[in-house]
């Protein structure tokens, strides 16, 4: 089976609006849909990711602090999962519960090396 990687884009703003009882029913809801893939044999991982980040870029290896205020969105976390094909991942994303917030999905194959 081929792997992809499930990136959840979420707007800052309304995660940080979330009330503590809409974030304990988001928390629920991934963590049943991450149950739900992992009976059907496609997840592999997951985690959500901390809202702070630290960019390095270029030949000098410049360090930058983020989340950076221009963007209004974020990558709150990821799932790593396998299916036969990038059709069955589609299906498969599409509940997502992110989605239920305003959020979007980005698949982004992972890369098969010949050895």
């Amino acid at each position: 089976m081929k792997k992809y990687l499930l990136l959840l884009h979420e707007d800052i703003e309304k995660m940080q609006n979330l009330s503590p009882k809409e974030m304990e029913k988001l928390t629920n809801s991934h963590m049943a849909w991450a149950e739900k893939l992992g009976e059907s044999g496609h997840l592999i991982s997951g985690e959500g990711l901390e809202e702070n980040s630290v960019q390095i870029s270029g030949k000098d290896s410049i360090v930058k602090d983020g989340t950076f205020l221009e963007s209004k969105e974020m990558i709150g976390g990821y799932y790593l999962l396998q299916a036969k094909d990038l059709k069955t991942v589609i299906e498969l994303a599409k509940g997502c519960p992110c989605h239920l917030w305003g959020g979007t999905t980005e698949i982004r194959p992972i890369m098969e090396y010949e050895e």
